[in-house]
């Protein structure tokens, strides 16, 4: 059974494990600390662990301005919204 690591505990790699990142680093022009990170955030993307890189939270201002944007677009179904929750009901 592993044993898991408490968060405050630095990671040891095993020598192959740093010699693969080291050899892949050299490949890519990159920092194996680089190398490391971006591989475990494409994994933990795909977990669903983590947001893909580069995607940030809206700031009141962008939320804002996409209100004003999605209220400027034209009603494309002019029922009350009591009308649609009876025509759902009835499904």
């Amino acid at each position: 059974m592993r044993r898991l690591l408490k968060e405050t505990t630095m990671l040891q790699l095993a020598p192959e494990t740093e010699r693969l990142a080291r050899r892949v680093a050299a490949r890519v022009g990159r920092a194996p600390d680089e190398v490391i990170r971006a591989t475990l955030q494409r994994e933990a993307t795909a977990l669903g662990i983590a947001p893909p890189p580069g995607r940030k939270r809206m700031t009141v201002e962008e939320m804002l301005a996409l209100g004003d944007k999605v209220t400027a677009l034209p009603l494309l179904d002019r029922r009350s919204p009591q009308e649609i929750a009876v025509e759902l009901d009835a499904l």
